[in-house]
């Protein structure tokens, strides 16, 4: 990620978080980022980074909005314009908050838009690890328990002395079991 360091002595990179409406359409949110965007380039401030996080939740209603999406930007420029910038923001149709902050020299940008995709895609595989060792475990189970029914089978064949079917008594036995002297009987 880039450092952040300014390029001379009158100017400083800012961090500025806008909060905007949620429910815009593609081209409504297009055309609203090139109007900040614009804003910005008006005052001879450079992009140094654009992060876009999205849609999220509210704790309390903002101009009547629960949920909003937030756009965070980092500028280098003039300490003298951050004012002007913040006045035209503050009535700037679709903002529904800004904030804007100094970062300390030195400070490492993060895109946070980046590391929170990272840690979907690491949730959903320990999400996967956790239901396939749920599901190695029932399979054990199953296993065991199919063992324990097997030998329970052949301990009570063992009492009864019984002695297993040849393939030609078991055949005779069906035969005589589907003849059609039973079937009369019925």
């Amino acid at each position: 990620m880039p450092e952040i360091s300014a390029t001379s002595e009158d100017t400083r990179i800012y961090e500025w978080c806008i909060l905007y409406p949620y429910l815009l359409g593609q081209k409504e949110e297009r055309e609203f980022f090139k109007e900040v965007e614009d804003l910005f380039a008006e005052v001879g401030a450079k992009m140094v980074a654009k992060d876009l996080w999205g849609r999220r939740g509210l704790a309390y209603p903002v101009k009547g909005a629960k949920e909003g999406c937030f756009a965070v930007y980092h500028y280098e420029m003039d300490p003298a314009k951050v004012r002007e910038v913040d006045v035209a923001l503050r009535i700037m149709k679709g903002v529904l908050r800004h904030m804007f902050l100094k970062p300390p020299k030195h400070y490492h940008i993060v895109k946070f838009s980046e590391t929170y995709e990272q840690w979907l895609k690491d949730r959903e595989t320990t999400e996967e690890v956790r239901v396939r060792e749920q599901e190695e475990k029932v399979k054990e189970q199953v296993a065991r328990k199919a063992k324990r029914q097997a030998k329970l089978v052949t301990s009570e064949r063992k009492k009864t002395k019984e002695p297993a079917l040849e393939a030609e008594d078991l055949t005779q036995k069906i035969e005589e079991l589907i003849s059609d002297d039973s079937l009369n009987n019925l």
